[in-house]
């Protein structure tokens, strides 16, 4: 069964498991909710770039770039009130690089299904998880000549990551589409014929 939660009208490209109208608030709770499950289960790797993906494909730039913002605060929260982060300038740069890296997956990604073939779901969702991937990585190297934390770069570590995001995509868009099929949001007094 291929996947059904992309429009078939020249609406461009938006995973669409609820109606437009409330795609912003239903992104921002499934992400703020993912987000802070990943925050506790794994700490320091939160599967931004996967995030990233599903606000660029399910919103516009603008609220998906808001959505995502909210995630990085629900995990900034999580890290420094519930698991302790230590409160020092190198940690607090760190947090800002991270929510920076972020913005610019989910933006570089949000251009990513204007440049390929319409009505191939699968591969432009897993080109958008490559491409915000690298520019949050990159984002993310590109600080340790400031703040240290070359060692996080091994090929092992980034490939673990990478790895992890592509199963919170998996499942983030599993969501959709159960909530697609199931349809919660429906008007009570709309009855199909």
């Amino acid at each position: 069964m291929a996947l059904s939660i992309l429009p078939s009208h020249g609406d461009g490209f938006r995973l669409h498991p609820v109606a437009p109208r409330l795609a912003p608030m239903f992104c921002l709770a499934l992400l703020t909710a993912s987000c802070a499950l990943a925050s506790f289960a794994f700490a320091c790797v939160t599967p931004f770039a996967a995030f990233a993906v599903v606000a660029a494909a399910m919103l516009p730039l603008r609220p998906a770039l808001l959505v995502v913002t909210g995630a990085w605060l629900v995990n900034q929260t999580i890290g420094f009130g519930a698991l302790h982060y230590p409160v020092d300038a190198g940690t607090i740069a760190w947090g800002f690089v991270i929510g920076a890296a972020a913005l610019l997956a989910t933006a570089i990604s949000s251009m990513v299904p204007g440049l390929l073939p319409r009505g191939r779901t699968p591969l432009v969702l897993a080109i958008m998880l490559v491409t915000a991937y690298a520019v949050y990585e990159l984002a993310l190297l590109a600080a340790t000549p400031f703040l240290g934390g070359e060692g996080a770069f091994t090929v092992a570590i980034v490939t673990r990551i990478a790895l992890t995001c592509a199963v919170w995509l998996a499942g983030l868009v599993a969501v959709c589409e159960i909530v697609r099929l199931v349809d919660p949001f429906r008007h009570k007094g709309a009855m199909s014929a």
